[in-house]
């Protein structure tokens, strides 16, 4: 549900971003080549290093190139003499290098680290080496870049990939949260009560601690609550937290598995992963004969989601939606639909994705066109109307219980998180009752014929138990497939933004037995954001997601 990249993009995240501001020029220089030949380098804005290809010599290129050329394109010794030539007045030796800011209003701590180590994410690793430095560079600052981070394919012995890992990582999501939870301990001062973590090495407040432990995603209300917490433990400085220092986290902030214990929040989450234990496993088959999928692609038309360079996420989720249709159809006996077809391009993928669709309808009867003659949320809801319909009129011959609602999203989180992230619907969230009014899409059929739900306290309960299941068999299938999974508690069942608490309504108000909606990646992060550009890694996660529902419906 939100988004930003490129894979050239090396420069700061666009969270930091003003999105008002202008973009500065680019800076070009001409650098001469071995034998007298030159070529010309130029450091552009969201897009990092660029060469000008046609000149350059063979061992130059990783690839062959036309036009102008990544930095990625570059072998090791094309990317030493583009930096060299870049920045002259930078001094290497010994394996480390020692940097001058030339371009402050292009450079970034961002820049640097993807730069000289190989990877944007080891930002938070430099400012640590230059902690007397600005994170705002300054013309003349001087940022030494050490051997151990420096990439050895520039003489270094760092490696290209921060390592984030943890011992929880290989844990499954209710184990993974209590061991989470056992590094908590519990206080109280004139303040109040609150909850005492101590950071471990490589972890950061951002990640580790506000979006762990209080379950905030978005990038504002994870600065702004880290900033909190940094004031209440004595931080004086966010960029430069040692391991083993200890952390205070008001309990008012914490996520309910994370509460003391006697409070109600814990309790509800305890009673929650018995009824995921006592529920029964679907099994269809390898074909998935009798199950009934409906996919639900996020945003369209007027309402592209979230968007930053070259990235937004209505069109892109739609193109791994529609992936997922065309396998499931090919591969298996499932009935499948989507409730959202773009026009001019039917239910097709694509390849080549270069500017947002305008035109989007969800498949009601008539189709219902988002195009900004009814307020955008019309289409939302009209899209688990028509979900409700279809899953009824499946249970007239099928079985209820065989029944998928898979809604595709985009995140816009803190780009230090990378990943995909699964949201199932809180049993304590989700209404018993509730009915759209009729000025809302009153002239589709779907609406006509039912726009009211009743959920009983065993369906919300037994809702999210089957959903968690699912999150939890496609999470692992990612896992398998290479697909990058959101490393601090994936499988949320509420989502905390602007003081509230909510189930999105799409999966709120869903009759199916299982729904969840997916963040496919972080569009706030580089890698995801690459990713994600990618025909082929769009395919690929198509491909695992398919397998996911495959094993889900199998004891």
């Amino acid at each position: 549900m939100g988004g930003l990249g490129r894979r050239a993009a090396w420069l700061v995240p666009a969270a930091i971003l003003c999105a008002q501001a202008p973009e500065p020029a680019p800076a070009e220089v001409k650098g001469r080549l071995p034998g007298g030949a030159s070529a010309r380098i130029r450091l552009q804005f969201k897009r990092g290093v660029q060469v000008e290809a046609a000149p350059l010599p063979r061992r130059f290129l990783a690839a062959p190139a036309s036009g102008w050329a990544g930095y990625d394109d570059l072998t090791a010794e094309g990317k030493r003499w583009a930096l060299e030539t870049l920045f002259p007045e930078d001094h290497w030796q010994r394996g480390e290098v020692q940097h001058r800011v030339r371009w402050p209003e292009l450079e970034s701590v961002w820049l640097l680290a993807a730069l000289f180590t190989g990877h944007g994410q080891n930002y938070d690793r430099l400012q640590a080496e230059n902690a007397r430095n600005p994170e705002k560079l300054r013309r003349g600052d001087l940022w030494r870049v050490p051997a151990r981070l420096l990439s050895k394919e520039l003489g270094g012995v760092g490696s290209a990939a921060p390592d984030r890992s943890q011992p929880e990582d290989e844990l499954d999501d209710e184990a993974r949260t209590a061991a989470f939870r056992a590094l908590l301990s519990f206080a109280e001062d004139s303040q109040g009560r609150f909850a005492v973590y101590r950071l471990r090495k490589g972890e950061a407040l951002y990640s580790s601690v506000v979006m762990r432990f209080t379950e905030r995603v978005s990038p504002k209300e994870v600065n702004e609550l880290a900033a909190v917490i940094a004031r209440r433990s004595g931080i004086a400085d966010l960029r430069t937290i040692p391991p083993g220092q200890l952390v205070k986290i008001p309990l008012e902030f914490l996520a309910g598995p994370f509460q003391p214990e006697g409070t109600r929040a814990l309790a509800e989450d305890r009673e929650m992963r018995e009824e995921v234990r006592r529920t029964p496993r679907i099994d269809a088959g390898p074909r998935l004969k009798g199950v009934r999928i409906i996919l639900d692609p996020g945003h369209g038309g007027i309402d592209r989601g979230a968007s930053g360079a070259q990235v937004w996420e209505s069109d892109f989720v739609f193109d791994i939606a529609m992936r997922v249709l065309r396998i499931l159809q090919q591969d298996t006996d499932a009935q499948v639909s989507s409730t959202v077809r773009y026009p001019r391009i039917g239910l097709a993928p694509r390849d080549r994705i270069v500017a947002p669709s305008r035109e989007a309808e969800v498949l009601t009867t008539p189709p219902f066109a988002n195009d900004g003659d009814s307020p955008s949320a019309v289409s939302v809801h009209l899209r688990w109307v028509l979900a409700n319909d279809l899953v009824r009129a499946f249970g007239r011959k099928g079985d209820p219980q065989k029944t998928l609602f898979l809604s595709f999203h985009a995140d816009s989180l803190h780009p230090s998180s990378r990943g995909a992230m699964v949201y199932v619907p809180g049993a304590s969230f989700v209404p018993a009752r509730f009915a759209l009014g009729a000025r809302r899409g009153a002239a589709v059929a779907e609406m006509q014929r039912g726009s009211q739900v009743t959920l009983s306290l065993r369906e919300r309960l037994q809702g999210e138990a089957r959903s968690r299941q699912f999150a939890e068999v496609l999470l692992r299938t990612f896992q398998r497939e290479r697909i990058p999974v959101h490393a601090n508690r994936p499988i949320r069942n509420v989502i905390h933004r602007d003081g509230r608490t909510f189930v999105p309504a799409v999966i709120r108000h869903s009759t199916a037995a299982t729904k969840v909606l997916l963040e496919v990646l972080n569009l706030q992060n580089e890698e995801d954001a690459e990713n994600l550009r990618d025909p082929a890694f769009r395919e690929r996660y198509a491909e695992a997601v398919v397998k996911g529902i495959q094993a889900f419906y199998r004891k």
